[in-house]
C-alpha cells in the first residue's frame, strides 16, 4: 500500500467514525433530552436507615413492609416477620439506581409505557413509596414497562427468541410529571405479594426422643420412642404380632428438621383451616423441647399447621472423674455456650405459636403415615415358600 492509498483509507475511517458518532448522539439526545441527567442517581441522596416503611401498590393491591419494635414485618400477614435480607437488598438497590436515558412523555403516551397513574385499570404503574418512622414519604417511584433485551439465542422450539429478557425498566419519580427515565434493572421482585417477603424460617426439631401421631381414626395412631440419640426406635404400644419396620419408619424419625414456611394463613376460621379437628403430632427431644403440631387441611400442595413449643433447658454439667483443670474449664464453657444457644432457640420457637402457617406437603406427608404403614408385613399362617407334592418324583434319565 502506497502513501496515497493509505491517506484515502484514513480519511474514510475518520468520516465513517464521525458519522457513527453523530448518529449515536442524535439517538441519545432524542431519548435523553440532554446528557446532564445520564448516570445520576435516580432517587438522589437519602439514608436507607431512615426508611421504616415500604409501600408497594399495584392496581388495587397494597403491600406494607414496616418496622415494628425494631423488626421489619409484613402487615398483610398479621405483622409476621419479614425477610430482612430481601428488604435490605431492595433498599440498597433503590438507593443506587442510576438514570441511563431520560425523556419527556406526554400524558397520552404514559399508558404505552405502563406508567398511567396508579390505581385500577390497565397500563397503570406500580408505586413504591419509602416512608420514615413518622409515615412521611422520603422518596416515591413509579415502575412502568420493562425494557426487553432481544436475544439471538434459539428458543426450546428451535426458533429465535423474539421476546428476549428484561434488562431495564421505564420509571418516573414524580406522579404525572411526564419525566420518564430508563434504568438498567427490571426490579422484577417488586410486587405486592406478601408471601414473597416473609421470613421463611420455621421450627427446627433436633435430637427427637419421642414421636407420636394421633389420627382422627385412632386405629391409625402410633407412638415411637428411643432411649438415646443413637438408639433404636421402638413402637411404644406394640400389639401382639406388630413389629416396627425400620425402613418404613425412617421417614418419620426426623420430623420438621429442615422445614420452612410457604405462607402465613390469615382470616380463616378453624373449620376452614381444618384445625377444629386436627391430626396432632407431638415430639419430645433430648434437649428438653416439647413440640405440639396441629395439622389441618391441605390446600393445593401445602398443609395448614399450628405449632406450640414448650420445654425446659438447663441443669448442670457433671464433671468427669479424671478431668484436669484446663479440660474442665473448656468443657464448662462449651456447656454454658450450648445452654445459652438452646435458651435462645426455645424463646424464638415459642413465638411461632402466634400464627398459623402453610407448609409444603413434601415436608409433612411422611410424618402423617398411618400405623400399618410403619409395620413389617405379617405373612398369613400356614404359608411357606417350600413346594410340597404327594406324587412321586419323576425318574431321572441316565
Amino acid at each position: 500500500m502506497n502513501s496515497k492509498q493509505f491517506g484515502i483509507l484514513l480519511v474514510l475511517v475518520i468520516l465513517l467514525g464521525g458519522a457513527g458518532l453523530m448518529i449515536y448522539n442524535q439517538r441519545g439526545d432524542s431519548w435523553s433530552g440532554g446528557s446532564e441527567t445520564t448516570g445520576q442517581k435516580l432517587l438522589g441522596e437519602f439514608q436507607i436507615n431512615d426508611v421504616a416503611h415500604i409501600l408497594i401498590r399495584q392496581g388495587s393491591n397494597d403491600l406494607n413492609l414496616a418496622k415494628a419494635e425494631g423488626l421489619w414485618r409484613v402487615r398483610e400477614r398479621g405483622d409476621y416477620l419479614s425477610d430482612f435480607g430481601e428488604i435490605s437488598k431492595l433498599l440498597i438497590k433503590l438507593r443506587d439506581l442510576k438514570v441511563i436515558q431520560k425523556e419527556k412523555v406526554g400524558p397520552s403516551n404514559l399508558g404505552r409505557l405502563e406508567l398511567a397513574p396508579p390505581g385500577p385499570g390497565s397500563n397503570t404503574a406500580t408505586q413504591v413509596e419509602l416512608r420514615d418512622n413518622g409515615g412521611k414519604a422520603i422518596r416515591s417511584l413509579l415502575l412502568g414497562k420493562k425494557h426487553m433485551q432481544k436475544s439471538n439465542r434459539p428458543s426450546q422450539f428451535g426458533e429465535m427468541d423474539g421476546e428476549g429478557f428484561p434488562d431495564g425498566r421505564y420509571v418516573m419519580t414524580e406522579v404525572a410529571s411526564g419525566n420518564v427515565s430508563l434504568i438498567s434493572d427490571a426490579l422484577g421482585e417488586v410486587e405486592p405479594k406478601p408471601e414473597q417477603w416473609l421470613d421463611k424460617d420455621f421450627i427446627k426439631i433436633e435430637k427427637p426422643r419421642s414421636i407420636s401421631v394421633a389420627h382422627a381414626d385412632t386405629t391409625n395412631s402410633w407412638s415411637l420412642t428411643r432411649e438415646s440419640e443413637n438408639g433404636e426406635w421402638k413402637l411404644t404400644d406394640a400389639k401382639p404380632g406388630e413389629k416396627l419396620d425400620s425402613g418404613k419408619s425412617s421417614g418419620v424419625t426426623s420430623p420438621l428438621s429442615s422445614a420452612s414456611i410457604a405462607d402465613v394463613a390469615i382470616g380463616l376460621t378453624p373449620e376452614q383451616t381444618g384445625l377444629a379437628k386436627p391430626t396432632v403430632v407431638k415430639v419430645g427431644t433430648f434437649d428438653g423441647f416439647d413440640y405440639t403440631i396441629n395439622v389441618g387441611s391441605k390446600i393445593n400442595e401445602d398443609y395448614i399447621l399450628a405449632v406450640m413449643v414448650d420445654g425446659k433447658v438447663g441443669g448442670e454439667r457433671t464433671p468427669g472423674k479424671d478431668e484436669k483443670p484446663e479440660e474442665k474449664a473448656k468443657l464448662d464453657k462449651e456447656f454454658a455456650d450450648n445452654l445459652k444457644k438452646l435458651t435462645e432457640k426455645l424463646e424464638t420457637e415459642k413465638a411461632y405459636g402466634k400464627w398459623t402457617y402453610l407448609v409444603s406437603g413434601w415436608t409433612v406427608d411422611s410424618l402423617l403415615k398411618k400405623r400399618g404403614e410403619l409395620l413389617e408385613e405379617v405373612k398369613p399362617e400356614g404359608t411357606s415358600t417350600e413346594i410340597k407334592s404327594d406324587s412321586p418324583a419323576p425318574p431321572v434319565n441316565p
